[in-house]
């Protein structure tokens, strides 16, 4: 199965030298643990600029190809020389070179995910291997990078992720039920609540419990909160919070890549560590678009925009109508509850905390930062998280309770995913 995504002609990317790959040694114990972690930031770049990032419109199939794009290259590596368990693949070959096997990898599940792309991949694959000049060493890395990402697609083919994600759906009156917001009038890749799980047990496996009913407090509560502090042009919203609103608007998949990114060069860490790293992240990242859209569908909620405009039949009456209110920022076009971007962002948060510690200071931007490449700066994996999620009652998108109940999603998905896959070898 072949995914076409829209892409725009792109520069191909001018890679930094591969060090190391020269004067790989041969001795067992020697190479994958010490190698550094170049090729896998290489790619997780290629593969974000083969998507068009950050212009790229279907972030839930970003992260699927993103995981099987990290979790081919862990594989490649680790059939070099086991460190970690592997994802479903067997293969061997200790006289491989590590880095071209796995930036083969890469390039085999990205050539066949985005054809559109091939001369642009094929280009950072010769970018990547040509500084490696055991040509034996060479070759048979870039072998087995090609079976690894094979297998990647084979157990991915009919995973349920093809068909258009634009969806009409029928227009409801009763209140609490999700309705499309402009500019948006359809609702985005309902498909995707039973697309194959990459980590998890099951879709339902931790989906969220019900919203508080309309007539009840809590929801009067957070519907205030998001009709004031979320309105666009609001008063009561501080300089600060209409900057990180926007700051983690972009995808989260994009902005979580960034952060793994960041927290992997300012570590050091090794060839091995990063591709178990990115694998397990991206792992928990699009099982969290999965898990999400079905708990997203199962409980059908409506936007604040729907409920405050509609807010003379929701029969609370401590909530009031506003007609002409809109949100600080554009509705994404899919139910509210639970929000996935906050469940995106925990899941994410909570394998670097596993892998990494919590308490890991790093700064970093974003493409949505204004103005343009401003930064961030976190001294934990949770506060990062608490903001990504907060940023979403801010803009005016989610209520409170929804981005609760995406972090409670996310820390479940992320705990699960780093306690049992791609696990050290005994």
């Amino acid at each position: 199965m072949k995914t076409k995504m829209k892409y725009s002609a792109i520069a191909v990317l001018t890679f930094s030298v591969v060090m190391f790959s020269c004067s790989r040694s041969n001795e067992r114990g020697s190479t994958v643990k010490k190698l550094p972690n170049t090729v896998i930031l290489e790619w997780n770049e290629v593969a974000f600029k083969a998507f068009d990032g950050p212009f790229y419109q279907h972030s839930l199939m970003a992260s699927r190809i993103n995981a099987m794009t990290h979790l081919a290259m862990h594989n490649a590596i680790n059939a070099v020389e086991p460190v970690y368990e592997t994802y479903g693949f067997t293969a061997k070959d200790t006289d491989a070179d590590p880095v071209a096997a796995a930036a083969s990898a890469a390039h085999t599940v990205l050539i066949h995910e985005i054809p559109g792309k091939k001369d642009f991949l094929d280009s950072a694959l010769q970018q990547t291997v040509s500084a490696i000049t055991d040509q034996t060493a060479k070759r048979k890395g870039i072998q087995l990078g090609k079976q690894a990402g094979l297998a990647i697609i084979d157990a991915r083919n009919n995973d349920g992720s093809a068909g258009d994600p634009i969806v009409q759906i029928p227009l409801s009156t009763t209140p609490g039920v999700y309705q499309p917001v402009p500019p948006f009038n359809f609702l985005f890749a309902p498909q995707w609540e039973n697309v194959k799980l990459f980590g998890l047990q099951a879709k339902d496996q931790f989906r969220s419990a019900p919203y508080p009913p309309l007539n009840s407090a809590e929801y009067a509560t957070a519907f205030n909160e998001a009709k004031e502090i979320g309105r666009i042009n609001s008063s009561i919203r501080s300089a600060d919070q209409s900057a990180y609103a926007k700051f983690w608007y972009e995808f989260s998949e994009a902005g979580w890549n960034r952060v793994a990114r960041t927290v992997v060069i300012n570590k050091k860490l090794s060839l091995v560590e990063s591709a178990r790293l990115f694998a397990l992240v991206d792992m928990a990242l699009a099982d969290s678009y999965i898990a999400g859209w079905d708990s997203k569908i199962h409980h059908n909620f409506w936007r604040p925009y729907t409920a405050i405009r509609n807010a003379a039949n929701d029969g609370n009456d401590a909530t009031t109508a506003d007609k002409e209110w809109e949100p600080s920022e554009p509705t994404p076009p899919v139910h509210d509850y639970p929000s996935t971007h906050s469940a995106l962002g925990n899941a994410a948060a909570a394998v670097l905390a596993k892998l990494l510690g919590d308490n890991t200071s790093f700064t970093m931007t974003s493409f949505t930062a204004i103005p343009a490449s401003s930064t961030r700066s976190f001294t934990s994996f949770s506060q990062a998280a608490n903001e990504n999620a907060d940023s979403r009652v801010m803009a005016g998108i989610h209520f409170r309770f929804s981005c609760t109940a995406g972090q409670e999603l996310g820390n479940k998905i992320g705990n699960w995913i780093a306690d049992n896959h791609l696990k050290p070898m005994k």
